[in-house]
């Protein structure tokens, strides 16, 4: 399979490094990747200190990493926050299904109070709604419009504050909550996840000891229903004492952090070995976290370090079961853990963590004097805490709720006087990750059917010295390359979205004919937007990242969407807007199309994948497809009708100029991908219309010293023409040079604090079309004048969350979107140059 050559070490790179004294990144990045595999195996830290909150999943639910160093008997903690526990006095479905009377007929005066005579209500398992948490169903209809009514009994035994108690929520839409007959809370709108408020004073003065009525009422007039309602007691845990972090450093594949602790040094290395030329490690959902420490007084000191890991990281609330399992494998030993009822493929959606399959933990069975467990994860750090050890017997018979139980390793690194480094593993198996029209498919790295996860931690085990140097390699060289193409604050950024760009796809393989290998098919899912899989306009600003260091990767992403087309289940002469909603591949569920934005899209990336390869194969493999397409760009694409553009959270727009530029720059990339294959007269054909729209474009959309947002020309509006940077990358001269200057020199005019609006209607951004923006900059020195605001935003936005690419250009913060993969598309720089390197 054909891989770039990028990754290749170049020794001449590290050398220029370590002469010139690079320094790492000074950017501080929004949040710290740790674990970065795919949207389900994803684990960040989102404050500047490892210890200053949990480690969590990129959606915010916490997935608790923890570490504890022990040095001559005294510990100290270096790695996450205990989590919060909270005790239930009224659970939530999050914790476990309860029952509770409910009707949607209006009940009339007094239902709330506690001594109403509730006769002819139903008595069911709650949570009540249309999610796939919901026990009993109850759907948005026009014949609900009262809504739901629920009624909960229950015992409170007076101990525990009611100043401190919380009301557990989470509601689709408006509800009204009351306790013991008194309205403790009325609250509008939706939330699409539990949160916590303050029981309110009113709840306070209503709760009494005894038997209690928690009366609801929700509402839901559009979209969704959901209703849960709980009250929980905060528990506070007793401190460790921490060690002192004194720095860490983000580069393409690690994340490294060092502490002092006592008189020891310790280094922490997070390694997930993303090498997009080496296909199968890339593939492999394992994470190396090594362990270093050094004395730094000179004399020896006792050092065992604990590491432990949520069994959340396999659910997808704290409420499920979960059951663990020990066992070890020639040279490994490990725990895993998983649900106990393995729902495998059930769930799909945006806000979801992956409840099947299982997690491991794993160690080098070479490892002298360490071990594995399973068990409650108070037990395990109490008794390290005591006696540097893990309890003999720690798991538990059975199933437990996942918020208190965890996989844990203590690692003796023994009398520590110079660097001793050990290593562990984190590892997911799925199982199967994607559901493609009605098959379930496996991971690329289980592709045979026959491997295992225990075989793939042999495997990686032995791997693990290699791995550490060519990544360490990799990571000098994505940042010198980076830096050569736009400067040190474009390194930050680029070395910043790598993980996350990778790690928001899972690598997949296709069904394959009889006798031929599975194709890779590389589906992104779009986080904290509406979680499609295999979105186009998600593939688009994505693909640069794939171009650049995996051409197979980049044809992975457009497969699917081919597919869909050529075998009938997508009958529209233009693309679909996705296959499904993550993980379920069976066919689009976006609510409206984005013809123009997907033709286009389709277009140029199969155009740019040919250019890569440097021969039409791809391309032509498609040819009616495409052709087809290209009909439909020439048809409508000049002057869009009222549509959606991959910015659809800006609203629909006519005449959109920078969506007609797409299509322009569509068909040249036809006509080019025509002349690739030797068919110069349809080259020539779409060549020479598309220039001749170009200068259309230029004649309809001209207000003077910029180019306006639409075609009607409203006064003093305009918009980043983003899409015309692949008129410049791919050669395709149909746009005049003018066109791009007047344009920079504009927006160098109308930037921001942290960047440059998106267009005239609002003063948020997208940091992924200005990077595209400025590449079509002719000079270095107005490329990186409209970068470093962007880094500006990543160094000091509020919004600690893995890099959203959607922000606000007055304040930093965040409007939407997090942990997405669109930031591939700040490759494009690094693109430019391999492309120009290739004339």
């Amino acid at each position: 399979m054909q891989a770039n050559n990028l990754f290749r070490s170049t020794c001449a790179v590290i050398a220029s490094l370590l002469i010139n004294g690079a320094q790492a990144q000074s950017l501080r990045p929004p949040a710290y990747p740790l674990v970065t595999h795919d949207p389900y195996f994803s684990v960040w830290s989102n404050t500047d200190k490892l210890t200053d909150s949990p480690t969590r999943h990129w959606t915010g639910k916490p997935q608790s990493l923890q570490g504890i160093i022990r040095v001559d008997g005294k510990v100290y903690q270096f790695l996450g926050a205990v989590p919060t526990t909270y005790q239930a006095i009224l659970p939530t479905g999050e914790l476990k299904p309860y029952t509770a009377l409910y009707t949607t007929k209006n009940p009339g005066s007094g239902w709330e109070k506690p001594d109403f005579d509730a006769k002819g209500w139903t008595s069911a398992l709650g949570p009540f709604g249309d999610t796939p948490e919901a026990k009993t169903r109850w759907v948005n209809s026009d014949t609900m419009k009262d809504g739901i009514y629920v009624r909960r009994e229950f015992t409170y035994d007076g101990k525990a504050n009611p100043a401190k108690l919380l009301l557990s929520l989470n509601h689709d839409d408006d509800v009204d909550i009351y306790l013991n007959g008194t309205k403790i809370l009325s609250k509008a709108d939706y939330v699409s996840e539990y949160v916590l408020l303050p029981l309110s004073a009113e709840g306070q003065k209503a709760l009494k000891t005894g038997k209690n009525v928690l009366a609801v009422h929700c509402v839901s007039p559009r979209g969704g229903s959901f209703i849960d309602v709980g009250i929980v007691n905060l528990i506070t845990s007793s401190a460790i004492t921490t060690a002192t972090q004194t720095a860490v450093n983000v580069s393409a594949t690690q994340t490294e952090y060092t502490f002092t602790a006592g008189p020891v040094g310790l280094t922490v290395n997070f390694l997930s070995p993303l090498l997009l030329d080496e296909l199968d490690v890339a593939a492999r959902p394992v994470t190396y976290v090594t362990f270093t420490a050094k004395s730094s007084d000179g004399k020896p000191h006792s050092v065992q370090v604990l590491f432990s890991e949520s069994a959340m990281i396999a659910t997808n609330n704290a409420g499920q079961t979960v059951t663990a399992k020990a066992g070890q494998t020639s040279g490994v030993t490990y725990q895993m853990v998983g649900t106990q009822e393995q729902p495998v493929l059930q769930k799909k959606g945006d806000n979801i963590r992956i409840d099947w399959g299982y997690a491991y933990l794993a160690l080098p069975q070479a490892s002298t004097g360490s071990r594995t467990a399973s068990g409650e994860a108070t037990a395990m750090k109490q008794a390290f805490t005591a006696n540097g050890q893990l309890p003999t017997a720690t798991s538990k018979a059975g199933a437990e709720p996942a918020q208190t139980m965890a996989m844990a390793a203590v690692l003796d690194l023994g009398n520590v006087k110079q660097a001793t480094a050990k290593h562990l593993m984190l590892a997911y198996d799925d199982l199967y990750s994607v559901q493609y029209f009605g098959q379930n498919l496996r991971a690329w790295w289980r592709r045979d059917g026959k491997t295992t996860m225990p075989d793939l931690l042999q495997t990686a085990e032995k791997d693990y010295d290699r791995l550490q140097k060519k990544c360490t390699d990799f990571d000098a060289k994505v940042r010198a390359d980076a830096e050569k193409a736009g400067g040190k604050e474009y390194a930050d950024l680029c070395v910043l979205a790598y993980r996350q760009a990778i790690a928001a796809h899972k690598i997949v393989a296709g069904p394959s004919a009889a006798g031929k290998e599975a194709p890779v098919l590389f589906f992104s899912k779009e986080n904290f937007s509406n979680g499609s899989i295999g979105t186009v306009d998600i593939t688009y600003p994505s693909a640069p990242l794939f171009l650049l260091y995996n051409n197979e990767l980049a044809k992975g992403l457009l497969r699917f969407i081919f597919d869909y087309s050529e075998s009938g289940r997508w009958k529209k002469d233009f693309p679909a807007h996705d296959v499904g909603t993550y993980p379920l591949a069976n066919g689009q569920t976006y609510g409206e199309d984005m013809p123009v934005e997907e033709a286009g899209n389709m277009m140029i990336i199969t155009a740019a994948v040919a250019q890569i390869d440097g021969k039409p194969d791809f391309a032509r493999e498609h040819w009616p497809t495409l052709t087809k397409w290209a009909g439909f760009l020439k048809r409508d694409g000049f002057d869009p009708t009222n549509q959606l553009c991959t910015d659809d959270f800006a609203g629909h727009l006519a005449r959109n100029a920078n969506l007609s530029a797409k299509a322009i720059v569509g068909i040249a990339c036809y006509a080019k991908m025509a002349q690739m294959m030797g068919d110069q007269k349809t080259a020539d054909e779409h060549f020479t219309l598309a220039r001749e729209l170009a200068r259309k474009w230029m004649q309809l959309d001209g207000e003077g010293d910029h180019y306006a947002l639409t075609f009607d020309k409203t006064p003093g509006s305009w918009s980043q023409k983003y899409n015309i940077v692949w008129d410049k990358l791919l050669d395709l001269n149909v746009f005049p040079a003018e066109v791009a200057q007047k344009e920079i020199a504009f927006y160098l005019k109308h930037q921001n604090t942290y960047g440059l609006p998106l267009d005239s209607r609002k003063t948020y951004t997208k940091s992924d079309w200005i990077m595209w923006t400025a590449t079509l900059a002719d000079s270095d020195q107005d490329f990186q004048a409209l970068i470093k605001p962007i880094w500006k935003f990543a160094n000091e936005t509020p919004s600690r969350v893995p890099l959203s690419d959607w922000h606000e250009t007055t304040d930093a913060k965040q409007v939407g979107f997090q942990a997405r993969s669109v930031v591939g598309g700040y490759y494009i720089k690094l693109l430019e140059d391999r492309l120009k390197s290739k004339k």
